[in-house]
């Protein structure tokens, strides 16, 4: 695998991930976002609220997906971090996700954050599912129905958790 380069995503680099962010949340079959959300929303939803969002680029600079980091929850909850990730068409299948899981749980330990949760991961993203669990996370709840996908109806989400501590 090439070297990745892991930066803070800038609005251009967000205008350049828009088809890609459009593409997977209007194909509803992994994010439980409105699929149309506007260009604007979408720049909030991904880039003003969390507390990182990262542009993936190749040695050549072509991005080629971004991730977000965020408490998973406020107040009594802000120790846990959740994090979402988009890979462009282009890229899927070559070690994008799992760099990008990766870099994510080292930028969350730095900022403090003991786990990692993913609240809602669709269990019929099988791909996903066991990367995730390669990387060593559990699935800790499966909610059933808890999400409409495009073609297979109602499926089940799952509760994924990471430590991110030595006990």
């Amino acid at each position: 695998m090439q070297t990745l380069q892991f930066s803070p995503m800038t609005a251009d680099e967000f205008a350049l991930f828009w088809p890609t962010f459009q593409a997977i949340v209007a194909a509803e079959e992994t994010y439980a976002i409105d699929p149309n959300i506007t260009y604007d929303d979408a720049f909030s939803l991904w880039c003003k609220t969390p507390l990182l969002s990262i542009a993936v680029k190749d040695e050549q600079g072509q991005l080629l997906g971004s991730y977000y980091l965020k408490a998973n929850a406020a107040g009594p909850g802000s120790h846990v971090c959740n994090c979402g990730y988009m890979v462009t068409p282009h890229a899927r299948g070559k070690g994008v996700a799992r760099a990008m899981c990766e870099h994510s749980q080292q930028a969350a330990r730095q900022h403090g954050f003991i786990a990692m949760q993913f609240n809602a991961v669709v269990a019929s993203n099988q791909v996903a599912v066991a990367l995730w669990q390669r990387l060593g996370f559990s699935i800790v709840g499966t909610v059933p129905h808890a999400y409409q996908h495009a073609s297979l109806g109602y499926v089940d989400t799952h509760v994924m958790h990471k430590s991110l501590t030595e006990h």
